[in-house]
């Protein structure tokens, strides 16, 4: 990596914690100090002692590793421009950068696969690192001012990982890869093992392959980043290519991978908000001024109020009631909610659960399984009757179900949350029937993962139900929890 020039290395510096609190990192001048400190002891020879240094400094948890890898490349990246290994062996790069017509050949694709498919089966990271390189020289750039000297404006091209991965389809790989590792040196003859050991050893393999093809596909997407980077400059690509940490990430956008790290957190953010409620229940519990009685103590002060008086109160655990949509994209939301809700069970002196799509059943009892959270939307959909003659979501009617058969379950200390999008597919909304729970309980908050600009649109009900209780846009596991630790009651 060419040593950057002092004043250099402080605006890369500074850039990098910008970037970083951008996405939600809590950094501070002391982190920013001592990341600078870190630079001046272990200097630039190495780059990964250099990351891992910076990491120590900076982060605060494992989670947002992520989130600091994919910016430490952009602001300290391993090389400008081309590849040196690229450079001094550049591959053809086509003249058409469109995919050939059906039934032409393309050499230089099928080279390259050939070559990948052998560094996948070695695991050889040196080798797919160069290939990545040569991928995105090949087959990444789009416009004209994807390089310097290429003849367009700026900011009229530049370089897409995903542009060049669907060219080259290293997913479509995995079997001629299976096929080299079975006849490596040293691996048993099929034949010889049974058909159960074999199905294992497949699957096994096939597993480590989708890994291999995966972190082949990050190295060609952060060759893409940094190449964007010098085009556009790091602040840029940094607050639209970096992923955002999971606890950021909208519920109605996450994908599995972003769904289970989500549930990963589950427990620690439980922990962080039972502290919360606790400390709000320990002040709660000292009540408002008595004026009579400090006015009363005053008087062995000279009238100086020094000790003031409090009227105590005995706060109660309250009683909390989820309303759950299960049904579509929603599903995560209210899926990662009840799992949240379900490890700070004992801030509440009784939770119950109930989950609808048109109709509404009791979930409490599922949740108390123990199974994998990932199955638990799976296990209510298959096992609890929250669907009727269709399998669309209509908040009307599992309103009212819940309103005629649930309402026991509402009391004066009972605080009741909704969750989903109020999406009712023009359907009847059926306001009284929440305007009779909101009436029995304490409280009464619906938490809607879209954002507010989208809820007079479509087929949403979100406005009319917000006329009846309180609303909140909740499209994170962030938001979630400093919404759960402001509003519920103590």
């Amino acid at each position: 990596m060419t040593v950057p020039r002092e004043a250099d290395t402080a605006a890369r510096l500074t850039g990098l914690v910008r970037a970083l609190r951008g996405h939600g990192l809590r950094i501070g001048p002391a982190e920013t100090v001592d990341a600078a400190a870190v630079l001046d002891v272990l200097g630039f020879a190495d780059r990964e002692q250099m990351r891992a240094g910076l990491a120590a400094a900076l982060l605060r948890s494992e989670a947002q590793r992520t989130v600091y890898d994919a910016a430490f490349d952009l602001f300290f990246p391993l090389g400008v421009g081309t590849p040196e290994a690229v450079r001094a062996d550049p591959p053809p790069v086509p003249d058409d950068p469109e995919p050939p017509r059906f039934g032409r050949p393309d050499p230089l694709r099928e080279q390259l696969r050939e070559r990948l498919a052998a560094a996948l089966a070695a695991d050889d990271r040196a080798a797919q690192a160069r290939l990545a390189g040569e991928l995105i020289e090949a087959f990444g750039r789009y416009g004209t001012g994807g390089s310097p000297g290429s003849g367009g404006s700026p900011g009229s091209g530049g370089w897409s990982a995903q542009q060049a991965l669907g060219r080259l389809a290293p997913e479509t790989l995995l079997a001629r890869v299976l096929a080299a590792l079975r006849e490596r040196p040293g691996a048993r003859d099929p034949a010889e093992r049974g058909p159960a050991d074999r199905d294992l050893s497949d699957r096994v393999l096939a597993d480590e392959i989708r890994r291999r093809i995966r972190d082949f596909r990050a190295m060609a997407a952060g060759e893409a980043r940094r190449r964007v980077a010098e085009l556009r400059g790091p602040e840029r690509i940094a607050e639209r290519a970096v992923a955002p940490t999971a606890d950021r990430v909208d519920f109605l956008y996450a994908g599995r991978d972003q769904l289970a790290e989500l549930r990963r957190t589950v427990h620690p953010l439980a922990r962080k908000l039972a502290t919360r409620l606790a400390a709000r229940r320990r002040r709660a519990a000292r009540g408002e001024i008595d004026l009579r009685r400090t006015l009363r103590r005053s008087l062995g002060t000279g009238g100086v109020p020094l000790r003031p008086a409090y009227r105590r109160r005995r706060p109660a655990r309250p009683e909390l009631v989820l309303l759950c949509d299960v049904s579509g994209s929603v599903a995560g939301f209210a899926d990662f909610t009840m799992l949240l809700v379900q490890a700070m069970g004992e801030q509440f002196s009784k939770v119950r659960v109930f989950a609808f799509v048109n109709r509404t059943a009791e979930v409490t009892g599922l949740l108390r399984g123990g199974d994998d959270p990932a199955r638990l939307a799976a296990r209510i959909l298959a096992e609890a009757e929250v669907t009727g003659y269709h399998g669309n979501s209509d908040y009307g009617s599992a309103l009212g179900e819940f309103a005629e058969r649930h309402l026991d379950a509402v009391g004066p200390r009972t605080c009741v949350l909704v969750l989903g999008d109020a999406r009712n597919n023009h359907r009847d909304p059926n306001p009284d029937a929440l305007r009779r729970i909101a009436a029995r309980a304490r409280r009464v908050f619906w938490l809607n993962p879209e954002q507010p600009s989208l809820w007079p649109t479509g087929d949403s009900a979100a406005l009319v139900y917000a006329g009846v209780v309180e609303m909140h846009s909740c499209r994170n596991a962030r938001r979630l929890g400093e919404l759960i630790a402001r509003l519920l009651p103590v």
